[in-house]
């Protein structure tokens, strides 16, 4: 018996051996540290903690963004990308509890005679007097079970990677509804911006129709000639062409907006007088180690990065040898009025195996090496969010500073040159300028009137992309 004993514990030393040989598993890379601060001040104020109805305050684009929250087909997809992470970290508890099933079977087999089997079911009696038939059915009623015992852990470890994965696809989840609110927000400002770029034109067609009224005027007076007459009248159809561009620019923002929205064209709700008087938000950015907090992308990343490490042990537990055990217990005879006699017809088994890799191990060797990689990837891909995210504020702290003394410039520019519109026509009326000089102060009037249109949304949209950046909008 002793004898016995050392066999099997020699053999389970084999099994375990030959387990052990494993391929080097990644060291722990340092991640690289993140500044302190992203300009001089180290104010820890972050606009990221704000929620997007309280930091938006325009009521129509707070009722769009929600519309869209509910409705836009990509967050519709997101929720079912949970779903299947979700039922991934059920299933993968599930295969940590022994399989259970019930059923019935019923069978027929015919051995030969010249058999170990059939031998001895030739000289075999049922009961006294009654051989065994040649045609044996087989009925079975009961229950039939497997387990795979953890031994190593690769079954804890895979449940942990599906529920990192799981954790993932929430922050995903977030990225997307950050990325949505913020691509809504633009596109209403540049709606807006189109609406007074509108109004600028139309504004200036007006004033261009009067002074060619004034031109032929003239002309029909002998001070001016009909070359002025049609640098003018050319000069309305260039403007009315440039109104129908921005119109049709109007129409495809607004099919824009519905479909982020998940509905089919529409008119969108909007003041554009609010775009002229409202000034954009303060940003308080806060300081670079809030990113971690506030990026779901960098969060993502870095239940990504916690997966692959469970997905590597669960690997490495494959080289390792599996302990199978499966049972059964039920009620088992060849002739269904015998199925229910106790305890003759009652049977039950139980099994353990022992498997372990010896030879051609190259599959568990490539798919260990296959999820190591996917490990150095994912780190690589966190390292990447959180330089990419300290990149993005940086660049918009600079553009908001920078669109602010553009802003200024431009309010400037266009005061002279509005101004200048009246004086080109005062000198052209008692012929000290030319008509070239007038045409030339209503089109660079107008170009720096819709300059500095695009510039305010530009502003607005810088303000609605660090706060996106800063990981703001999924609250």
């Amino acid at each position: 018996m002793k004898l016995k004993n050392k066999h099997i514990l020699f053999a389970f030393a084999c099994f375990t051996y030959a387990g052990c040989k494993l391929p080097a598993v990644m060291q722990d890379k340092e991640i690289k540290p993140i500044p302190t601060a992203y300009v001089d001040s180290r104010d820890t104020t972050n606009s990221a903690d704000v929620q997007w109805k309280t930091f938006f305050t325009d009521q129509n684009l707070v009722a769009l963004i929600d519309t869209a929250l509910n409705n836009n087909i990509e967050m519709l997809t997101t929720w079912q990308d949970i779903e299947i992470a979700r039922n991934d970290v059920r299933f993968r508890h599930g295969q940590l509890l022994p399989f259970v099933s019930a059923g019935a079977g019923l069978g027929i087999e015919k051995v030969g005679r010249y058999t170990s089997q059939g031998a001895g079911d030739a000289s075999a009696d049922i009961t006294p007097g009654k051989k065994v038939p040649e045609n044996l059915t087989d009925y079975f009623l009961g229950f039939r079970s497997s387990w795979e015992a953890d031994i190593w852990g690769k079954l804890h470890n895979a449940k942990r990677a599906a529920f990192a994965k799981y954790l993932s696809s929430v922050e995903g989840r977030k990225f997307v509804t950050t990325n949505l609110v913020a691509e809504i927000a633009n596109s209403y400002y540049e709606l807006l911006a189109l609406d007074n770029q509108l109004d600028i034109i139309r504004e200036t067609i007006q004033l261009q129709k009067n002074a060619l009224e004034i031109v032929k005027t003239m002309k029909d007076a002998a001070m001016a000639t009909e070359l002025a007459v049609k640098q003018f009248e050319a000069q309305v159809y260039n403007s009315q062409g440039l109104e129908y561009t921005v119109l049709q620019q109007i129409t495809e923002t607004e099919n824009k907006l519905n479909f982020l929205a998940g509905r089919f064209p529409q008119k969108i709700e909007r003041n554009k007088s609010s775009f002229r008087d409202q000034l954009p938000r303060q940003i308080q950015a806060g300081v670079p180690s809030q990113l971690l907090r506030n990026r779901t992308d960098i969060k993502q990343a870095e239940l990504e990065l916690m997966a692959t490490k469970f997905d590597v042990k669960v690997a490495q537990a494959e080289f390792y040898p599996s302990l199978g055990i499966t049972g059964l217990l039920g009620y088992n005879a060849f002739k269904h009025s015998y199925l229910f006699s106790t305890p003759e017809s009652l049977a039950y088994g139980l099994v353990g195996d022992l498997v372990a890799p010896l030879i051609n191990k190259n599959a568990i060797i490539a798919e260990f090496n296959k999820v190591k990689s996917s490990q150095i990837k994912a780190l690589y891909e966190y390292q990447k969010a959180i330089l990419n995210g300290f990149v993005e504020v940086s660049n918009q702290l600079s553009g908001i500073n920078n669109l602010e003394k553009l802003y200024d410039t431009k309010s400037k520019q266009v005061q002279t040159l509005s101004q200048s519109i009246d004086i080109s026509n005062d000198l052209f009326k008692s012929a000290k300028a030319n008509y070239l000089e007038v045409l030339m102060a209503q089109r660079d009037a107008l170009e720096s009137k819709l300059e500095l249109v695009e510039v305010k949304k530009n502003q607005f949209n810088a303000v609605t992309n660090i706060y996106r950046a800063l990981g703001g909008g999924w609250q």
